[in-house]
């Protein structure tokens, strides 16, 4: 419980937090968040880690000059990428075994149906799409991988997204998050971007739910 709640006051102040961090470790902040970005899209039991706010909030650091806009990006796109192949090759060797319990505290199998409902819904292109859908995203790759996507398939997909994704909320904080209401209200928009993203995650459930019914 106490691990719940420092990440969810890291993510509502995540200004606060990125600042101490960069003033406490400096470069090594580009290392930290490329870490970040890489657990959250690479390894499958931590779908809870910022992803869409925080690159938002390094973004507006970038523009601050505490952080390189170019340098960012170009990190943390790789991050994307190489942790979406990381997680879709977990997906290929381990397979569907860890899915066998239906109420696992880490492998929630609500998670993969919502995923196996995307790609029902948007083929391939999941890959892409997910990569703005929390939880969605985690699990994207790793369900690619359990279904046998060719990696060649998979990689055009997944490098197109991860550079799209993290080009979004790279440059959207590097020119929108200082703007005085953005500034001033800095938890409200990071809440805004985490309930936006969802919207997709909740609409698959419902429509999913009302199947079953």
């Amino acid at each position: 419980m106490e691990f719940l709640k420092s990440v969810i006051d890291f993510v509502l102040h995540l200004d606060v937090h990125l600042s101490e961090l960069i003033q406490t470790y400096g470069l090594w902040t580009y290392l930290i968040l490329f870490a970040v970005i890489f657990c959250e899209t690479g390894l499958v039991v931590m779908p809870f880690l910022p992803g869409d706010s925080l690159i938002f909030a390094a973004g507006t650091f970038a523009a601050r000059g505490d952080l390189k806009v170019v340098v960012l990006f170009l990190l943390l796109a790789a991050a994307a990428v190489i942790g979406d192949t990381v997680n879709y090759w977990i997906g290929k060797i381990i397979g569907p075994k860890v899915f066998q319990k239906e109420n696992s505290h880490i492998f929630k199998k609500r998670y993969l149906d919502q995923t196996h409902a995307f790609y029902e819904k948007y083929g391939a292109e999941t890959i892409i799409i997910a990569r703005f859908v929390p939880i969605v995203r985690t699990f994207a790759p790793f369900v690619a991988g359990i279904g046998r996507m060719t990696y060649v398939k998979f990689l055009s997909y997944n490098v197109v997204g991860g550079i799209a994704w993290v080009a979004l909320f790279t440059f959207g904080g590097y020119f929108f998050g200082n703007i005085p209401f953005v500034k001033k209200n800095f938890s409200l928009v990071i809440i805004a971007i985490i309930l936006i993203s969802l919207v997709p995650v909740l609409y698959e459930f419902l429509k999913h739910r009302g199947k079953k019914d």
